[in-house]
């Protein structure tokens, strides 16, 4: 294991992992983690490069970050897991789950895409702005050349394929804000193309992990409860 990734233990029972975002720490899951450690052995991961987790001397990229959360279950001695990833979290798990999938239980990605150009066209020119201003300034001031590689990130990355999500075997909630900056296109194309997958919307925006967690809460917990009934 190239570095030992901060993270948030809370409960028992059945693993559910979860992934923040770009530019995010585990502390996005605040209410989540609160919630389902009641039921679950919840562990919220601070990504490489994020909150409390070290750069690391690997590559900074969302296929590196799914080695670390291989690394980090066999090095937590967890076999298998239910994860829940948010924005690029939920991309990170589902490059996890292609490559993985026996490690993975149940997969909720929430706010994820397959491609840059998943993104809303206002939200990929935001990021691209912010991209170059970062780069401007980084020549001035170190603080800002990790901004630069969070955008160049977002600019970058995910590229999954098609073939990738074909490969996805764990039961899948493809969630998703009403008003996401994800275009709507894109998050009924993952949902169609993993096998045993879902699609729900939650009233709001890409947020609505901190902004509508009680629907949030609600529309995860149904899936993963559902599935165990079946």
């Amino acid at each position: 294991m190239d570095i030992e990734l901060y993270y948030i233990e809370k409960g028992e029972g059945e693993p559910l992992i979860m992934l923040h975002g770009n530019g995010e720490d585990s502390s996005v899951f605040e209410k989540e983690i609160s919630y389902f450690s009641k039921e679950y052995r919840v562990i919220a991961i601070d990504t490489r490069g994020h909150g409390n987790s070290p750069m690391g001397d690997e590559p900074f990229s969302l296929y590196q970050f799914a080695e670390d959360l291989k690394d980090f279950m066999d090095g937590h001695g967890i076999d298998k897991a239910n994860i829940l990833g948010f924005s690029d979290g939920g991309n990170i798990a589902l490059i996890f789950a292609s490559k993985y999938p026996e490690r993975v239980i149940k997969l909720i990605a929430n706010g994820a895409n397959t491609k840059p150009s998943g993104m809303k066209f206002a939200a990929h020119a935001a990021i691209r702005m912010s991209y170059l201003w970062y780069s401007f300034m980084s020549a001035f001031s170190q603080k800002y050349i990790h901004k630069k590689m969070l955008m160049k990130l977002m600019l970058d990355e995910p590229n999954i394929t098609r073939e990738e999500l074909e490969n996805i075997s764990a039961p899948t909630l493809v969630l998703v804000g009403t008003n996401d900056l994800i275009k709507e296109k894109e998050s009924r194309y993952i949902q169609k193309t993993i096998p045993d997958s879902e699609l729900v919307f939650v009233l709001g925006n890409h947020f609505i992990v901190k902004n509508n967690a009680k629907d949030y809460i609600y529309a995860v917990e149904h899936f993963l409860g559902k599935q165990k009934e079946e």
